[in-house]
Protein backbone atom coordinates (compact mmCIF):
# COMPACT_ATOMS: atom_id res chain seq x y z
CA UNK A 1 0.00 0.00 0.00
CA UNK A 2 1.40 3.28 -0.88
CA UNK A 3 2.54 5.84 1.75
CA UNK A 4 -0.11 8.04 1.38
CA UNK A 5 -2.65 5.52 1.84
CA UNK A 6 -1.29 4.35 5.31
CA UNK A 7 -1.46 8.19 6.17
CA UNK A 8 -5.06 8.63 4.97
CA UNK A 9 -5.90 5.73 7.74
CA UNK A 10 -3.80 6.74 10.25
CA UNK A 11 -6.09 10.06 9.89
CA UNK A 12 -9.04 8.46 10.17
CA UNK A 13 -8.01 6.12 13.73
CA UNK A 14 -7.41 9.56 15.12
CA UNK A 15 -11.19 10.65 14.25
CA UNK A 16 -12.23 7.05 15.85
CA UNK A 17 -9.64 5.79 18.51
CA UNK A 18 -11.79 3.41 19.13
CA UNK A 19 -12.32 1.98 16.02
CA UNK A 20 -10.39 -1.24 16.79
CA UNK A 21 -10.39 -3.23 13.74
CA UNK A 22 -8.99 -0.39 12.22
CA UNK A 23 -6.49 0.25 14.54
CA UNK A 24 -5.01 -3.79 13.91
CA UNK A 25 -5.45 -3.21 10.04
CA UNK A 26 -3.29 0.11 10.76
CA UNK A 27 -1.01 -2.13 12.86
CA UNK A 28 -0.72 -4.78 10.12
CA UNK A 29 0.32 -2.36 7.20
CA UNK A 30 2.97 -0.81 9.21
CA UNK A 31 4.48 -4.30 10.38
CA UNK A 32 4.14 -5.09 6.68
CA UNK A 33 6.10 -1.85 5.52
CA UNK A 34 8.91 -2.06 8.26
CA UNK A 35 7.41 0.42 10.59
CA UNK A 36 7.49 -2.14 13.77
CA UNK A 37 8.04 1.13 15.50
CA UNK A 38 5.25 2.99 14.55
CA UNK A 39 3.32 0.14 14.93
CA UNK A 40 4.48 -0.54 18.86
CA UNK A 41 3.23 3.09 19.58
CA UNK A 42 -0.04 2.52 17.94
CA UNK A 43 -0.84 -0.71 19.55
CA UNK A 44 0.47 0.57 23.11
CA UNK A 45 -2.13 3.03 23.04
CA UNK A 46 -4.92 0.71 21.73
CA UNK A 47 -3.80 -1.73 23.98
CA UNK A 48 -4.39 0.67 27.00
CA UNK A 49 -7.70 1.72 25.45
CA UNK A 50 -9.16 -1.64 25.13
CA UNK A 51 -7.75 -3.73 27.31
CA UNK A 52 -7.42 -7.32 27.14
CA UNK A 53 -8.12 -7.67 23.19
CA UNK A 54 -6.00 -10.59 22.20
CA UNK A 55 -5.76 -10.13 18.90
CA UNK A 56 -4.11 -6.21 19.49
CA UNK A 57 -1.24 -8.34 22.18
CA UNK A 58 -1.03 -10.67 19.48
CA UNK A 59 0.27 -7.79 16.72
CA UNK A 60 2.18 -6.67 19.68
CA UNK A 61 4.35 -9.67 19.59
CA UNK A 62 4.78 -9.94 16.08
CA UNK A 63 6.10 -5.99 16.52
CA UNK A 64 8.50 -7.04 19.56
CA UNK A 65 9.74 -10.33 17.15
CA UNK A 66 10.34 -7.78 13.91
CA UNK A 67 12.23 -5.45 16.30
CA UNK A 68 14.63 -8.34 17.85
CA UNK A 69 12.55 -7.59 21.33
CA UNK A 70 12.51 -11.59 21.63
CA UNK A 71 12.18 -11.44 25.91
CA UNK A 72 8.86 -8.91 25.13
CA UNK A 73 7.74 -10.85 22.44
CA UNK A 74 7.83 -14.31 24.44
CA UNK A 75 6.10 -12.72 27.61
CA UNK A 76 3.54 -11.75 25.47
CA UNK A 77 3.00 -14.91 23.65
CA UNK A 78 3.25 -17.08 27.48
CA UNK A 79 0.21 -14.65 28.53
CA UNK A 80 -1.70 -15.49 25.04
CA UNK A 81 -1.04 -19.33 25.40
CA UNK A 82 -3.02 -19.65 28.67
CA UNK A 83 -6.21 -18.91 26.59
CA UNK A 84 -7.13 -20.56 23.88
CA UNK A 85 -4.85 -19.41 21.07
CA UNK A 86 -5.13 -18.85 17.45
CA UNK A 87 -2.83 -21.39 15.79
CA UNK A 88 -0.89 -18.14 14.28
CA UNK A 89 0.20 -17.69 18.16
CA UNK A 90 1.51 -21.22 18.00
CA UNK A 91 3.49 -20.15 15.10
CA UNK A 92 4.82 -16.59 16.22
CA UNK A 93 5.94 -18.46 19.21
CA UNK A 94 7.95 -21.42 17.27
CA UNK A 95 9.64 -18.33 15.22
CA UNK A 96 10.89 -16.80 18.95
CA UNK A 97 11.87 -19.89 20.61
CA UNK A 98 14.14 -20.98 17.98
CA UNK A 99 15.78 -17.59 17.21
CA UNK A 100 16.23 -18.05 21.20
CA UNK A 101 17.99 -21.28 20.51
CA UNK A 102 15.29 -23.31 21.84
CA UNK A 103 14.95 -26.14 19.06
CA UNK A 104 13.13 -28.44 20.36
CA UNK A 105 10.47 -26.19 21.65
CA UNK A 106 10.26 -24.59 18.79
CA UNK A 107 9.32 -27.24 16.75
CA UNK A 108 6.74 -28.38 18.87
CA UNK A 109 5.15 -25.24 18.40
CA UNK A 110 5.08 -25.23 14.94
CA UNK A 111 3.69 -28.73 14.68
CA UNK A 112 0.95 -27.27 17.06
CA UNK A 113 0.10 -24.62 14.92
CA UNK A 114 -0.10 -26.78 11.32
CA UNK A 115 -2.34 -29.35 13.00
CA UNK A 116 -4.85 -27.22 13.78
CA UNK A 117 -4.29 -25.12 10.33
CA UNK A 118 -2.47 -26.78 7.34
CA UNK A 119 -1.65 -23.73 5.76
CA UNK A 120 0.28 -21.96 8.20
CA UNK A 121 3.37 -24.48 6.73
CA UNK A 122 6.05 -23.04 6.40
CA UNK A 123 8.87 -24.78 4.37
CA UNK A 124 11.64 -22.75 5.34
CA UNK A 125 10.89 -22.78 9.29
CA UNK A 126 10.40 -26.78 8.87
CA UNK A 127 13.81 -27.20 7.52
CA UNK A 128 15.42 -25.20 10.05
CA UNK A 129 13.34 -27.05 12.61
CA UNK A 130 14.29 -30.19 11.03
CA UNK A 131 10.10 -30.80 11.03
CA UNK A 132 10.68 -34.13 8.57
CA UNK A 133 12.65 -36.19 11.30
CA UNK A 134 10.15 -35.42 13.90
CA UNK A 135 7.31 -35.48 12.28
CA UNK A 136 5.11 -36.69 14.73
CA UNK A 137 2.22 -34.71 16.44
CA UNK A 138 2.39 -33.11 19.80
CA UNK A 139 0.07 -36.06 20.90
CA UNK A 140 2.21 -38.63 19.63
CA UNK A 141 5.35 -37.53 20.76
CA UNK A 142 4.31 -36.90 24.30
CA UNK A 143 3.21 -40.61 24.18
CA UNK A 144 6.34 -41.64 23.08
CA UNK A 145 8.90 -39.40 24.00
CA UNK A 146 9.76 -38.33 27.92
CA UNK A 147 9.51 -34.53 27.94
CA UNK A 148 13.08 -33.27 28.07
CA UNK A 149 13.76 -29.79 26.45
CA UNK A 150 17.65 -30.38 24.96
CA UNK A 151 18.04 -26.48 24.85
CA UNK A 152 17.01 -26.52 28.24
CA UNK A 153 20.82 -26.35 29.55
CA UNK A 154 23.81 -25.17 32.00
CA UNK A 155 27.16 -25.19 32.00
CA UNK A 156 29.32 -25.82 35.17
CA UNK A 157 33.15 -26.71 35.71
CA UNK A 158 32.96 -27.80 31.88
CA UNK A 159 29.81 -30.05 32.61
CA UNK A 160 26.10 -29.74 30.88
CA UNK A 161 23.20 -30.33 33.15
CA UNK A 162 19.90 -30.59 31.17
CA UNK A 163 16.71 -29.85 33.12
CA UNK A 164 14.07 -32.24 32.54
CA UNK A 165 10.37 -31.83 33.44
CA UNK A 166 10.78 -33.31 36.79
CA UNK A 167 12.19 -29.63 37.32
CA UNK A 168 8.92 -28.18 39.72
CA UNK A 169 6.85 -25.33 38.42
CA UNK A 170 7.14 -22.13 40.28
CA UNK A 171 6.05 -21.71 43.81
CA UNK A 172 4.20 -19.41 45.48
CA UNK A 173 5.48 -16.96 47.05
CA UNK A 174 3.82 -15.80 51.02
CA UNK A 175 1.20 -12.85 50.10
CA UNK A 176 1.07 -10.87 53.36
CA UNK A 177 -1.19 -8.88 54.97
CA UNK A 178 0.99 -6.13 56.78
CA UNK A 179 0.06 -4.48 60.18
CA UNK A 180 2.45 -2.13 59.72
CA UNK A 181 1.39 1.18 58.72
CA UNK A 182 3.63 5.03 58.14
CA UNK A 183 3.54 5.08 62.11
CA UNK A 184 5.56 2.05 62.82
CA UNK A 185 8.11 3.73 60.61
CA UNK A 186 10.16 6.62 62.77
CA UNK A 187 11.12 9.61 60.90
CA UNK A 188 11.77 9.29 56.75
CA UNK A 189 8.68 12.28 56.21
CA UNK A 190 10.50 13.13 53.22
CA UNK A 191 10.81 9.74 51.46
CA UNK A 192 6.60 8.65 52.86
CA UNK A 193 5.63 11.62 51.03
CA UNK A 194 7.24 10.45 48.49
CA UNK A 195 5.66 6.79 48.47
CA UNK A 196 2.14 8.82 49.30
CA UNK A 197 2.10 10.71 46.29
CA UNK A 198 3.34 7.93 44.19
CA UNK A 199 1.31 4.69 45.27
CA UNK A 200 -1.08 5.88 48.05
CA UNK A 201 -2.76 8.36 47.43
CA UNK A 202 -3.56 7.18 43.80
CA UNK A 203 -5.36 3.91 45.38
CA UNK A 204 -6.69 6.34 47.91
CA UNK A 205 -8.66 9.31 45.27
CA UNK A 206 -8.16 7.02 41.90
CA UNK A 207 -10.88 8.99 40.26
CA UNK A 208 -8.46 12.15 40.77
CA UNK A 209 -6.26 10.60 39.32
CA UNK A 210 -7.77 9.23 36.90
CA UNK A 211 -8.81 12.37 35.25
CA UNK A 212 -5.27 13.22 34.28
CA UNK A 213 -4.58 9.80 33.33
CA UNK A 214 -2.88 8.37 35.97
CA UNK A 215 -2.77 4.52 36.24
CA UNK A 216 -2.86 3.07 39.79
CA UNK A 217 0.97 1.45 40.00
CA UNK A 218 4.37 2.19 39.55
CA UNK A 219 8.07 1.89 40.58
CA UNK A 220 9.73 2.94 43.15
CA UNK A 221 13.48 2.52 43.81
CA UNK A 222 14.99 3.08 47.45
CA UNK A 223 18.71 3.01 47.95
CA UNK A 224 20.93 4.13 50.48
CA UNK A 225 23.41 2.71 53.39
CA UNK A 226 21.95 -1.12 54.41
CA UNK A 227 19.73 -1.03 57.75
CA UNK A 228 18.05 2.37 57.51
CA UNK A 229 14.65 1.03 57.22
CA UNK A 230 13.92 0.35 53.32
CA UNK A 231 12.59 -3.50 53.81
CA UNK A 232 10.15 -1.77 56.69
CA UNK A 233 9.35 1.20 54.96
CA UNK A 234 8.60 -1.07 52.19
CA UNK A 235 5.65 -3.68 54.40
CA UNK A 236 4.46 -0.54 56.12
CA UNK A 237 3.42 0.84 52.21
CA UNK A 238 1.22 -2.15 52.09
CA UNK A 239 -0.04 -1.70 55.69
CA UNK A 240 -0.80 1.81 54.94
CA UNK A 241 -3.22 1.38 51.89
CA UNK A 242 -4.09 -2.34 53.57
CA UNK A 243 -2.79 -3.92 49.87
CA UNK A 244 -1.20 -7.54 50.10
CA UNK A 245 2.60 -7.50 49.87
CA UNK A 246 5.05 -9.97 48.50
CA UNK A 247 8.95 -9.78 49.52
CA UNK A 248 10.47 -11.31 47.02
CA UNK A 249 14.57 -12.24 47.41
CA UNK A 250 17.21 -13.42 45.02
CA UNK A 251 16.47 -17.06 46.07
CA UNK A 252 13.08 -16.52 44.42
CA UNK A 253 14.05 -16.15 41.06
CA UNK A 254 17.53 -17.22 40.81
CA UNK A 255 17.76 -20.87 38.94
CA UNK A 256 20.57 -22.56 37.34
CA UNK A 257 18.60 -23.84 34.08
CA UNK A 258 18.66 -21.59 32.06
CA UNK A 259 15.13 -20.05 31.36
CA UNK A 260 13.65 -20.65 35.04
CA UNK A 261 14.20 -17.73 36.16
CA UNK A 262 12.80 -15.72 34.12
CA UNK A 263 9.90 -17.78 34.98
CA UNK A 264 9.84 -17.45 38.45
CA UNK A 265 9.89 -13.84 38.12
CA UNK A 266 7.00 -13.96 35.87
CA UNK A 267 5.14 -16.42 37.47
CA UNK A 268 5.61 -13.68 40.82
CA UNK A 269 4.45 -10.39 38.93
CA UNK A 270 1.36 -12.66 38.05
CA UNK A 271 1.29 -13.73 41.58
CA UNK A 272 1.02 -9.72 42.41
CA UNK A 273 -1.55 -8.78 39.69
CA UNK A 274 -3.65 -11.87 40.85
CA UNK A 275 -3.56 -10.37 44.23
CA UNK A 276 -4.25 -6.58 42.76
CA UNK A 277 -3.99 -3.95 44.86
CA UNK A 278 -0.68 -5.60 45.85
CA UNK A 279 2.95 -4.44 47.01
CA UNK A 280 5.50 -6.60 45.05
CA UNK A 281 9.04 -5.80 47.01
CA UNK A 282 12.45 -6.40 45.70
CA UNK A 283 14.83 -6.77 48.03
CA UNK A 284 18.84 -6.35 46.58
CA UNK A 285 17.27 -5.64 43.40
CA UNK A 286 20.85 -4.80 42.10
CA UNK A 287 21.15 -8.46 42.12
CA UNK A 288 18.62 -9.22 39.53
CA UNK A 289 19.30 -6.26 37.42
CA UNK A 290 22.46 -5.74 37.44
CA UNK A 291 24.07 -3.77 34.06
CA UNK A 292 24.40 -5.56 31.39
CA UNK A 293 27.43 -4.23 30.11
CA UNK A 294 28.99 -5.67 32.76
CA UNK A 295 28.01 -9.39 31.89
CA UNK A 296 29.46 -12.16 29.99
CA UNK A 297 26.54 -14.79 29.57
CA UNK A 298 23.48 -13.94 27.81
CA UNK A 299 21.20 -16.06 30.29
CA UNK A 300 21.33 -12.49 32.53
CA UNK A 301 20.63 -10.26 30.04
CA UNK A 302 17.90 -12.32 29.22
CA UNK A 303 16.75 -12.00 33.03
CA UNK A 304 16.74 -8.13 32.89
CA UNK A 305 15.33 -8.17 29.79
CA UNK A 306 12.28 -10.21 31.60
CA UNK A 307 12.28 -7.54 34.32
CA UNK A 308 12.10 -4.84 32.05
CA UNK A 309 8.66 -6.40 30.28
CA UNK A 310 7.37 -7.02 33.42
CA UNK A 311 7.40 -3.68 34.78
CA UNK A 312 6.45 -2.17 31.30
CA UNK A 313 3.23 -4.66 32.00
CA UNK A 314 3.40 -6.10 29.04
CA UNK A 315 2.95 -10.33 30.41
CA UNK A 316 0.12 -8.57 32.01
CA UNK A 317 -1.35 -5.60 33.20
CA UNK A 318 -0.09 -3.68 36.22
CA UNK A 319 -2.92 -1.42 37.07
CA UNK A 320 -2.82 -2.09 41.12
CA UNK A 321 0.66 -4.02 41.16
CA UNK A 322 2.70 -1.40 42.96
CA UNK A 323 6.66 -2.19 42.36
CA UNK A 324 9.11 -0.95 45.33
CA UNK A 325 12.60 -2.30 44.94
CA UNK A 326 15.41 -1.69 47.31
CA UNK A 327 19.43 -1.68 46.70
CA UNK A 328 22.45 -0.41 48.84
CA UNK A 329 24.41 -0.26 45.30
CA UNK A 330 22.46 1.30 42.23
CA UNK A 331 25.65 2.22 40.61
CA UNK A 332 25.22 -1.91 39.56
CA UNK A 333 21.67 -1.88 38.56
CA UNK A 334 21.02 -1.40 34.28
CA UNK A 335 20.77 2.30 34.06
CA UNK A 336 17.03 0.67 31.77
CA UNK A 337 15.24 0.15 35.32
CA UNK A 338 15.03 3.97 35.46
CA UNK A 339 13.27 5.09 32.44
CA UNK A 340 9.83 6.83 33.07
CA UNK A 341 7.25 4.41 33.58
CA UNK A 342 9.57 1.33 35.87
CA UNK A 343 11.12 2.88 38.61
CA UNK A 344 10.28 6.33 37.52
CA UNK A 345 10.95 7.45 41.54
CA UNK A 346 14.63 6.99 42.77
CA UNK A 347 14.54 7.72 46.29
CA UNK A 348 17.62 8.16 48.18
CA UNK A 349 16.66 6.40 52.14
CA UNK A 350 19.58 8.66 54.21
CA UNK A 351 20.42 7.48 57.82
CA UNK A 352 17.80 8.76 60.34
CA UNK A 353 18.43 12.59 61.75
CA UNK A 354 18.01 13.23 65.41
CA UNK A 355 14.69 13.41 65.57
CA UNK A 356 13.94 10.05 63.94
CA UNK A 357 16.76 8.15 65.93
CA UNK A 358 14.56 9.44 68.71
CA UNK A 359 11.76 7.90 67.73
CA UNK A 360 13.13 4.90 66.29
CA UNK A 361 14.67 4.42 69.60
CA UNK A 362 11.48 5.04 71.10
CA UNK A 363 9.70 2.12 68.85
CA UNK A 364 12.73 -0.63 69.98
CA UNK A 365 12.14 0.48 73.92
CA UNK A 366 8.13 0.26 73.52
CA UNK A 367 6.74 -2.85 75.84
CA UNK A 368 10.41 -2.94 77.47
CA UNK A 369 10.45 -1.51 81.24
CA UNK A 370 11.95 1.90 81.71
CA UNK A 371 12.79 4.54 83.54
CA UNK A 372 12.43 8.43 82.35
CA UNK A 373 14.69 8.04 79.21
CA UNK A 374 15.54 10.73 77.42
CA UNK A 375 15.76 9.43 73.95
CA UNK A 376 16.45 12.80 72.60
CA UNK A 377 19.99 12.84 73.85
CA UNK A 378 20.90 9.51 73.28
CA UNK A 379 19.84 10.36 69.78
CA UNK A 380 22.40 12.98 69.10
CA UNK A 381 24.89 10.44 70.47
CA UNK A 382 24.55 8.11 67.56
CA UNK A 383 25.57 10.21 65.06
CA UNK A 384 25.43 8.67 61.84
CA UNK A 385 23.79 5.32 63.12
CA UNK A 386 21.52 3.23 61.20
CA UNK A 387 18.15 2.17 62.30
CA UNK A 388 19.60 -1.63 62.41
CA UNK A 389 22.21 0.12 64.49
CA UNK A 390 20.25 1.85 66.76
CA UNK A 391 17.89 -1.46 67.14
CA UNK A 392 21.37 -3.26 68.40
CA UNK A 393 22.01 -0.25 70.70
CA UNK A 394 18.84 -1.18 72.36
CA UNK A 395 19.97 -4.76 72.41
CA UNK A 396 23.15 -4.36 74.02
CA UNK A 397 21.43 -2.70 77.09
CA UNK A 398 18.80 -4.96 77.08
CA UNK A 399 21.44 -7.84 77.22
CA UNK A 400 23.23 -5.89 80.43
CA UNK A 401 20.14 -5.47 81.99
CA UNK A 402 19.55 -9.22 81.32
CA UNK A 403 22.96 -9.99 83.16
CA UNK A 404 22.08 -8.21 85.84
CA UNK A 405 19.03 -9.04 86.36
CA UNK A 406 20.46 -12.79 86.67
CA UNK A 407 22.37 -11.98 89.28
CA UNK A 408 19.90 -10.18 91.43
CA UNK A 409 16.86 -11.69 90.08
CA UNK A 410 15.07 -8.42 90.33
CA UNK A 411 14.80 -6.83 86.23
CA UNK A 412 15.42 -3.11 86.57
CA UNK A 413 14.17 -0.56 83.88
CA UNK A 414 16.33 0.54 80.81
CA UNK A 415 17.62 3.88 81.92
CA UNK A 416 19.51 6.77 79.67
CA UNK A 417 22.67 5.98 80.81
CA UNK A 418 22.12 2.19 79.69
CA UNK A 419 21.40 3.47 75.94
CA UNK A 420 24.20 5.29 76.25
CA UNK A 421 26.44 2.42 77.11
CA UNK A 422 25.11 0.76 73.94
CA UNK A 423 25.83 3.67 72.21
CA UNK A 424 29.53 3.52 72.86
CA UNK A 425 29.86 -0.20 72.55
CA UNK A 426 28.12 -0.03 69.18
CA UNK A 427 29.88 1.45 66.31
CA UNK A 428 27.79 3.22 63.03
CA UNK A 429 28.34 0.87 60.17
CA UNK A 430 26.69 3.26 57.44
CA UNK A 431 30.16 5.34 57.84
CA UNK A 432 31.86 2.16 55.22
CA UNK A 433 29.35 2.28 52.51
CA UNK A 434 28.97 6.60 52.11
CA UNK A 435 32.87 5.86 51.47
CA UNK A 436 32.30 4.08 48.56
CA UNK A 437 28.85 6.55 47.91
CA UNK A 438 30.70 9.40 47.71
CA UNK A 439 33.11 8.24 44.70
CA UNK A 440 29.96 7.52 42.51
CA UNK A 441 28.50 10.60 43.52
CA UNK A 442 31.68 12.63 42.77
CA UNK A 443 32.88 11.39 39.07
CA UNK A 444 30.03 9.12 38.27
CA UNK A 445 26.95 11.20 38.47
CA UNK A 446 25.52 11.89 35.12
CA UNK A 447 22.20 12.96 35.19
CA UNK A 448 22.60 14.00 38.81
CA UNK A 449 21.46 10.71 39.96
CA UNK A 450 23.38 11.02 43.45
CA UNK A 451 22.57 14.45 44.09
CA UNK A 452 21.34 13.67 47.16
CA UNK A 453 24.07 11.95 48.46
CA UNK A 454 26.11 14.56 47.56
CA UNK A 455 24.09 17.41 49.63
CA UNK A 456 23.33 14.87 52.89
CA UNK A 457 27.55 14.42 52.73
CA UNK A 458 27.33 18.31 52.18
CA UNK A 459 29.91 17.99 49.27
CA UNK A 460 28.14 20.89 47.06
Amino acid sequence: MAENDIEALRQALECSPDNMPLCKHLAELYLRSGKANDAETLLRSSIERAGNDSGLKHLLARCFYQQGKDASAAALIEQLLRAKPEPEIHLLHARVLLREGHIERAREAYLQSIEVNPSLADEDLAERLDVKAHAKTPKERKATTPETNDEDWDVKDGKVRVATTNDTDPVDAEVERPSLNFASVGGMEHVKEQIRLKIILPLQKPELFKAYGKTIGGGILMYGPPGCGKTHLARATAGEVKAKFISVGINDVLNMWIGESEKNLHHLFEQARDNAPCVIFFDEVDALGASRRDMRQSAGRQLINQFLSELDGLGGANDGVLVLAATNAPWHLDTAFRRPGRFDRVIFVPPPDDEARAEILRIHCSGKPQDAIDFEHVAKKAKDFSGADLMAVVDRAVEMKLTAALKTGVPAPLTTKDLLGGVKEQKPTTKEWFSTAKNYALYSNQGGIYDDILDFMKLR
